[in-house]
């Protein structure tokens, strides 16, 4: 059977001792930065992919203040059923508003509130007009 570890090891070479902070951490705040900058690029990407200019570059603007440098972008429009494409970016925003809720950062937070609204939006439109 298994049986848990109750205690850290100590690793002892060549009479040096290595402590647990010999390496560079990131902080709760710089991995929620990094995380938070991940779910908005994703955003981005399905956002230029609709063909949405206005809000690709709020998202755009976010992404450059997380990270300091502007993202990477390619102006497509995708191939991929638009209903598809909205509930990805919808997940998306979610992930993003729960990240940018626990590093309180109200300007994010809003901005994915409203991506989520606007994809839920665009979610019953497709779903209507498909209903006809």
């Amino acid at each position: 059977m298994y049986e848990p570890i109750r205690s850290k090891p100590v690793v002892h070479r060549g009479g040096v001792h290595h402590a647990e902070h010999d390496y560079p951490r990131r902080s709760r705040a710089e991995a929620l930065d990094i995380q938070l900058a991940g779910h908005l690029s994703a955003l981005l990407t399905l956002t230029d992919e609709l063909g949405l200019e206005g809000p690709a570059e709020r998202i755009a603007a976010q992404v450059t203040r997380l990270r300091g440098a502007r993202p990477a972008r390619a102006a497509r429009h995708s191939a991929e059923d638009p209903a598809g494409l909205h509930r990805r970016a919808h997940d998306l925003a979610a992930r993003a508003l729960l990240v940018a809720a626990s590093r309180a950062d109200t300007t994010v937070a809003i901005l994915a509130a409203e991506r989520m609204d606007a994809h839920a939006a665009a979610l019953d439109s497709v779903d209507l007009a498909g209903a006809h």
